[in-house]
């Protein structure tokens, strides 16, 4: 199957929360004809954070907007803007937001249609796309 080019434009897209003061905008996604890889927009509120997490594939984020700290299996670094993350499938990472009061904007890209996020403390897995409820 052979989707035609598309100009994704974040402010006209639909954000989903991801639960405390995170929410994301897919972007390239399955739904949208990828077959490769996937990406999308991560808004942190001030003060907002991720829980430590593993993906089955790579991951990069480039910082959009304002600073965050990332953990990286257990090593925290400080972020700002335009900064960017490789993390290998497997290793342990979550991105907070540094400031209690600016917000922070993500880019992320996983290296996989079939991207998966498995919380740490839970063990729980679910697909990336799922998350943002497309397929």
């Amino acid at each position: 199957m052979c989707f035609e080019a598309a100009v994704l434009r974040p402010a006209e897209l639909t954000a989903f929360s991801r639960g405390g003061g995170a929410a994301t905008i897919p972007l390239v996604t399955r739904a949208r004809g990828a077959t490769v890889f996937l990406n999308g927009q991560t808004l942190f509120e001030g003060g907002a954070g991720i829980p430590l997490h593993t993906h089955n594939c790579p991951e990069s984020v480039v910082i959009l907007q304002g600073d965050a700290v990332v953990e990286i299996d257990g090593t925290e670094h400080r972020l700002t803007t335009f900064d960017t993350t490789y993390v290998d499938a497997g290793v342990p990472h979550r991105f907070r937001n540094a400031s209690a009061t600016e917000p922070m904007r993500i880019l992320w890209t996983y290296a996989s249609v079939e991207a998966t996020r498995t919380i740490v403390e839970t063990g729980v897995t679910t697909r990336v796309d799922a998350e943002h409820h497309r397929s």
